[in-house]
């Protein structure tokens, strides 16, 4: 019999976060007077999300050893005989998820330390990040919908005010309204695929829900043909498009790169991008009876993986090719969605997040090391100057790519070999998106690597930059419309964190490491993007770990095939040695080491040769122009029709003024009988009793 876990202590979880957010928030900025300073504010919230850990870890263990939690902390309210209220099911799944945020948002934290040191909005940054991982918490934890959406729309809400910290900054106040909006597309199809659960289901508790789904499989949606599981899954997984970044609702996630660089780790790598991940496989129970849903989480992921690493090639913003990682290994978790292989899914959630978030801060490491400037053009030979960040962004790179016994490779193969075990309709084309991904994912990760680390010093120059966009050797200005500065200011524009005059090294100065609150969080983090895999593979994929929390259905047999053909972590290392996707991306370094080490005029010829293509990389598939045109413009177009016809022709012109004129116009006709004589009104009112008694003449005969 499991053990329940003391609800207390789960409670003081998420509750550590929010009381750090909340001295900084409010007692270390102007709303309140700023009561405490700089080292108060980074000390409360550390301390809570350290907290957070602890309790986590202890939770997680709790769990492995048999302990589960399923039960209402808090009752809001009932409306209508439904319960709306605060509740925890703390299981495998959660207790993971829990520890990983907790771990990566604690480093994040340490790292803003010395990353934010010269911003005026510190304490401000401390309490957004630390009332993230509060939402992010209530998020994983939840045990009902009502929870999951208020998770849900808070992390938005957060990620909203630290995509635009630097409110005076257009770019980023044009960044973080993106985000939003594009959200709000998403979280539109999420509250209906809720709705829907709820209305047939009658409850917002999972598993009470869960228990009624092969009810709620029997159904079809009102006035249709159509399953209303099928429905309510692919809604949820619209919600799930927004927040994770699928395509076409990805284009928020490179803009939002506008915000500091430890949110970037935070948010758009470990933790918030990843919430629809983790949302479809609690709903594990409700997406294996739709393969209809499947199919398209599936096809979605598959066009997400490989369209995505495309744009990472042409890149020069050292955080924007990290950002276009991420949008790719999104793709990849939720093709294992869609293959059924649920478990596969969050494995690389967990493994990616540890070295996805280690190699954004090693991007804002090099970063300050290179006086802000984030052109990857302007750096080669980054490796003697800054060692620690040079050796983990290394590793990081390599767990990226998928090199055996590196935490990468062993969620990332799972993937293949789950998508090519499956029989799903997309699984073809998924099959060789998830392929040609990994000589993608090499070719621009090494690519960024050496020009950042190796080869020829270009810091500290004068850039005289030509058109083109491949060849490092040729000079380039410091930053062009990909490439934004971290701190971005225009030459107008002065803004609370100018901590900089200007960007990038002066002539004869030299990059430098950052200084230990910045490396120290890489070296934590580079650990797990090394080990983790290889210690977790066998009881999270195939022993007991996600038992009776991820089902798995008798006709998707990704996770039996996949169960067959493991012999243990060192086997199937060995055995990649052998394999497609080991070769694709051995390929993938060498084809980066010769074009932009050995001979940078290969990229320069297919720039030349193939300028079409660039220009349509360039532009991100003209996913925003498309945007622009068809949805602004049609929502302007529209704008503009209802105040021109509604506004003013049918309320100014017709209600108003018309209404104004009729009353003149009647107005016009009685005055012309206000004579002023006195005759005359006694005629009218001789002709009133002359109407009066003709009218009533036949009621008085009666």
């Amino acid at each position: 019999m499991a053990v329940t876990l003391n609800p207390n202590l789960l409670l003081a979880i998420p509750l550590a976060p929010l009381a750090g957010a909340a001295i900084a928030g409010l007692l270390g900025t102007k709303f309140f007077g700023n009561v405490v300073g700089r080292k108060t504010s980074h000390t409360a919230t550390i301390l809570g999300v350290l907290v957070a850990f602890i309790l986590s870890a202890m939770t997680l263990n709790d769990v492995v050893n048999g302990s589960t939690y399923n039960g209402t902390v808090y009752n809001w309210m009932t409306v209508a005989g439904m319960k709306l209220v605060v509740g925890f099911q703390i299981d495998a799944l959660s207790a993971m998820m829990m520890c990983v945020v907790t771990f990566v948002s604690l480093m994040v934290h340490i790292y803003t330390i010395g990353y934010m040191a010269e911003d005026e909005g510190y304490n401000r940054f401390f309490a957004y990040i630390s009332l993230f991982t509060f939402s992010m918490l209530m998020l994983v934890m939840a045990n009902n919908f009502l929870q999951l959406f208020f998770g849900w729309e808070a992390v938005g809400l957060v990620s909203y005010l630290l995509i635009g910290f630097w409110y005076t900054r257009p770019t980023a106040i044009v960044a973080n309204m993106k985000a939003f909006l594009v959200n709000r597309v998403g979280d539109f199809g999420f509250i209906l695929g809720i709705g829907l659960l709820l209305a047939y289901a009658g409850s917002m508790d999972y598993q009470e829900v869960f228990a009624k789904k092969e009810q709620l499989l029997a159904l079809t949606l009102p006035g249709t043909d159509w399953a209303l599981l099928t429905v309510a899954c692919i809604c949820l997984f619209i919600g799930a498009m927004g927040k994770s970044a699928q395509f076409p609702l990805h284009v928020w996630l490179p803009d939002s790169m506008e915000g500091p660089t430890p949110i970037s780790a935070l948010i758009h790598a470990a933790t918030m991008v990843t919430a629809g991940i983790f949302m479809v496989t609690r709903m594990s129970p409700l997406f294996e009876l739709s393969d209809t849903a499947l199919s398209f989480i599936l096809v979605i992921g598959s066009i997400t993986a490989l369209f995505m690493g495309f744009l990472g090639i042409i890149q020069n913003d050292i955080k924007r090719v990290v950002a276009y990682s991420t949008l790719s290994q999104l793709g990849y978790m939720t093709v294992a969605l869609g293959s059924s292989a649920y478990s596969v899914a969050v494995f690389h959630l967990m493994t990616h997040a540890f070295f996805k978030a280690l190699l954004f801060l090693g991007a804002g490491s090099v970063i300050i090391g290179m006086h802000h400037d984030q052109d990857i053009r302007n750096m080669g030979g980054l490796r003697k100057y800054m060692p620690i960040t040079w050796i983990t962004s290394l590793l990081g790179s390599l767990a990226l790519i998928g090199t055996p016994f590196f935490s990468g490779f062993y969620s990332k193969d799972s993937i293949i070999e789950a998508v090519a075990a499956t029989h799903i309709w997309g699984a073809g084309f998924a099959n060789f998106a998830v392929l040609a991904g990994v000589f993608v994912t090499a070719f621009y990760s090494f690519r960024m690597y050496f020009l950042v680390f190796h080869g020829e010093e270009r810091f500290g120059k004068a850039h005289a930059h030509d058109d083109h966009h491949h060849a490092p050797a040729a000079a380039h200005g410091a930053h062009d419309d990909h490439g934004h500065d971290d701190h971005g200011h225009d030459e107008e524009e002065s803004h609370a964190d100018s901590d900089h005059a200007h960007h990038g090294l002066e002539p004869g100065q030299k990059p430098h490491e950052s200084p230990f609150v910045v490396w120290f969080p890489l070296a934590m983090l580079a650990i797990p993007s090394v080990i983790i895999g290889y210690l977790t593979i066998g009881p999270m994929l195939f022993g007991d770990f996600f038992k009776g929390v991820i089902t798995f259905g008798e006709n998707h047999p990704a996770m039996e095939e996949l169960t067959h053909d493991f012999h243990g972590p060192m086997a199937m290392a060995i055995h990649s040695l052998t394999s497609l996707p080991l070769w694709l991306a051995i390929s993938g370094v060498a084809t980066a080491y010769y074009c932009y080490m050995i001979n940078p005029r290969v990229p320069a010829w297919f720039y030349a040769k193939f300028k079409f293509l660039h220009t349509l990389l360039e532009n991100k598939y003209y996913m925003d122009k498309f945007n622009e045109v068809v949805f602004a413009g049609g929502a302007r177009l529209l704008g503009n029709g209802l105040w021109n016809v509604g506004d003013k022709t049918l309320i100014d012109g017709l209600l108003v003024n018309g209404s104004a004129k009729v009353v003149g116009w009647f107005a016009s006709l009685t005055r012309l009988a206000q004579t002023g004589y006195i005759y005359h009104y006694a005629f009218v009112m001789i002709l009133g009793i002359l109407g009066f008694l003709v009218y009533f003449l036949p009621f008085w005969h009666a």
